[in-house]
């Protein structure tokens, strides 16, 4: 995806980091953005939103599906180009077949034009003319036309692809080749043109919820709102990817479908979290830079207190960005490598609509609980402010916080007592491998740990990331650090089985049993065994 920089780019000074998100990224023009706008509020289509979101979903999809890094199903040692793409390729013309009927939906009787100018262009046999009446029906001053414009490309390329699927073998080139055509039609759709990482439009991923707005714009600094809103909003907008699935598992023919939109979202997914994992430290520093920068020298030392704090709520804020980062990953990797077979697997209906209900049981509460962890590093308990104050939701909540809360806890033990039996006088030159399992337990915090620590309000937190963080400040295994970091972590053990009973109390609980086996199922899963 070429337009990555675009949408991640740093605000105009004095912006709604928010609002420019929202509005933005798309880059279409003031008129542009007004006829679109008024072509949609003109629509006689149940679910027009809907409709053009899924129509808008699929045609960024087809170009995240040409990329085999976003394609689902476990690892493959087998190199890209040695792989057979036909199945691949069968796939994408579903997703193509039903654009073109979003098309006809999105354009009703307008529809009609185009199949009379396909007509025509078949019909006349004099290269000038049909040569004027392509160039006459090019024009995209309108969305209509646009829509036209893209009706029109992927209906020839669907046939252009049957013809290729008739092959015994695609390879990796021919495949790429095909799909790339689709991606230029695309990119070249005035007003339908969603390639762009991390794009937000108003009509899909407008936030009503007051205190969120509340939340991203009493952030400190430019930098750290745009961190804070671009988080928000691509929680929000792979939690709609999630109920998207749900939908099309359930037409005739959804494996392409599933296929496509599950590119889109690890597409994103894989933008966002390598965003946040590599920006946010010299995004949220930059931004304190500038706020203090603003005050005059006679001001510091009477405001220090007042930076102290803030520099501290932009620390917490960035462990927070972090945790939501490595948590999606996992997240992510767990839905894509094991939930789903590969597109040449020969998944059946069945199986891709149990896999779809796997992924949508698992993903959502993960994504869900993301934002109120974010809300919570923020100052405010999200759920409290009607965010998934659904009882279903908060069932569903609860019961991956159980979950969680017990295999994090296993971790935690297991830490504990590989940190004990580690020799206290050990060879300070005995190399790297002293330290790994360490550096394990930091990685699995990194993902599991701190969300839990934000979700639980745990009241050593601040003891716990201290005794953690001095464990990173060094490269040879430190007793006195380690035993603080060892001791930090039974007390966090103890605090964890405490509130691992507390969730099993809750009224939305009672009754529901620990499924103990399919915790330990998911923790081998999570650890990569």
């Amino acid at each position: 995806m070429t337009a990555v920089a675009r949408s991640l780019a740093p605000p105009a000074a004095g912006g709604d980091a928010y609002a420019d998100l929202i509005k933005e990224t798309r880059g279409l023009r003031r008129e542009q953005q007004i006829a679109r706008e008024q072509w949609l509020a003109r629509l006689d289509v149940a679910r027009r939103e809907e409709t053009l979101f899924e129509l808008e979903v699929l045609l960024k999809g087809l170009a995240c599906f040409a990329n085999p890094r976003n394609h689902a199903g476990p690892p493959r040692k087998t190199a890209i180009v040695a792989l057979d793409y036909r199945d691949a390729l069968v796939l994408s013309r579903d997703a193509m077949q039903r654009i073109i009927v979003l098309c006809r939906q999105l354009l009703g009787e307008q529809d009609r034009a185009f199949v009379f100018q396909r007509y025509l262009e078949m019909l006349l046999p004099d290269d000038t003319a049909r040569t004027k009446l392509v160039r006459g029906a090019a024009s995209q001053d309108t969305p209509e036309e646009s829509l036209f414009l893209l009706r029109h490309a992927l209906t020839n390329l669907l046939e252009v692809n049957g013809g290729i699927t008739r092959l015994p073998r695609v390879p990796f080139r021919l495949f790429y080749a095909a799909m790339s055509v689709a991606h230029r039609e695309v990119a070249q759709s005035a007003f339908f043109n969603p390639l762009v990482a991390l794009e937000f439009r108003p009509e899909f991923d407008r936030i009503t919820n007051v205190r969120v707005l509340e939340l991203m714009r009493q952030v400190p600094g430019e930098q750290a709102r745009r961190l804070v809103a671009l988080t928000f909003l691509a929680l929000f907008r792979m939690l709609r990817y999630v109920t998207l699935l749900e939908s099309v598992v359930r037409q005739q023919r959804p494996a392409g479908l599933v296929y496509v939109v599950l590119s889109v979202m690890r597409s994103d997914a894989r933008a966002l979290t390598d965003y946040l994992r590599k920006q946010t430290g010299q995004q949220l520093a930059e931004s304190f830079e500038r706020e203090l920068f603003k005050i005059p020298a006679s001001q510091i030392h009477a405001r220090h207190d007042e930076l102290s704090a803030e520099a501290h709520r932009l620390l917490s804020i960035k462990s927070t960005l972090g945790g939501i980062s490595a948590n999606v990953r996992l997240e992510l990797r767990r839905a894509f490598e094991h939930d789903f077979m590969a597109p040449d697997g020969g998944a059946s209906t069945e199986q891709l609509r149990a896999s779809v209900a796997t992924v949508a049981s698992n993903l959502r509460p993960a994504l869900q609980n993301a934002v109120l962890v974010l809300g919570k590093a923020l100052g405010a308990r999200l759920d409290e402010h009607g965010v998934f104050d659904d009882v279903a939701v908060r069932r569903s909540l609860s019961l991956r916080l159980r979950r969680d809360v017990w295999m994090f806890a296993q971790i935690v033990r297991a830490f504990g007592a590989k940190a004990r039996a580690t020799p206290t006088r050990e060879d300070r030159w005995s190399g790297p491998s002293s330290l790994q399992f360490v550096r394990e337990f930091l990685s699995y915090f990194d993902a599991m740990g701190y969300p839990l620590l934000r979700a639980a309000d745990y009241p050593r937190f601040d003891a716990f990331i201290g005794a953690l963080g001095a464990l990173e400040e060094t490269d040879l295994l430190d007793p006195s650090r380690l035993e603080r970091a060892v001791a930090e972590a039974e007390r966090f053990y103890q605090f964890l089985t405490d509130l691992f009973e507390q969730i099993g109390h809750r009224d939305e609980l009672k009754g529901v049993a620990f499924d103990r086996r399919q915790a330990a199922e998911a923790l081998k899963l999570y650890l990569g065994e």
